[in-house]
């Protein structure tokens, strides 16, 4: 360990016992690109695709959750563990704690549905809104999943246009093909 990493260490240290790290950020690479993931006490809160606008992802976590950021890759450690877990393969259900903070009250009923559809599996933006108890919202429904503040552990590309079709995907249409093929065995 050089001087300058033993001294980040000792400060993160610091800074944690005072509780002074509203939101650990860590990255790891991943398939699927470099991945941001951060994360409050109370959970995974935010993970951002290499494509996403850095400084808008800080920027929008300073103002409605905490300005107090911090690079603290190991309180992420358990998510990179079932994130690198997921991606070989090995994992179908995620463990790791989520916050919901970044949610508004609609799109925090549809990603918690979302969450319940099984690995492997697939449900249309119809059967969402359904699901959510406005049928009719499956628009709706679309927007919230666009907006999702966790994907991949939140598994917005498991919802596809009735049909089939493989509808949209804040990350792009190749992560998002990329996660369904890799859960189609």
């Amino acid at each position: 360990m050089t001087v300058d990493q033993a001294l980040s260490e000792r400060f993160l240290e610091r800074a944690e016992a005072r509780g002074l790290v509203d939101v650990a950020v860590a990255t790891m690479d991943s398939p699927i690109g470099s991945l941001l993931l951060m994360a409050t006490p109370k959970g995974l809160v935010r993970i951002a695709f290499e494509s996403e606008n850095r400084d808008e992802v800080f920027g929008e976590v300073a103002e409605r959750l905490s300005p107090r950021i911090l690079d603290a890759p190991r309180r992420l450690d358990p998510v990179r563990r079932e994130l690198d877990k997921y991606f070989g393969g090995k994992l179908r259900d995620f463990d790791v704690p989520i916050d919901w903070s970044l949610a508004g009250t609609f799109a925090r009923r549809v990603l918690r549905r979302t969450a319940r559809i099984p690995y492997g599996s697939v449900a249309s933006y119809g059967e969402v809104a359904v699901g959510v108890g406005t049928p009719r919202g499956y628009r709706a429904v679309g927007n919230a999943l666009g907006s999702n503040p966790i994907p991949v552990v939140v598994p917005c590309h498991r919802v596809v246009r009735t049909g089939g079709a493989i509808g949209g995907y804040g990350g792009g249409l190749p992560r998002k093909r990329w996660l369904l093929d890799l859960e189609a065995g």
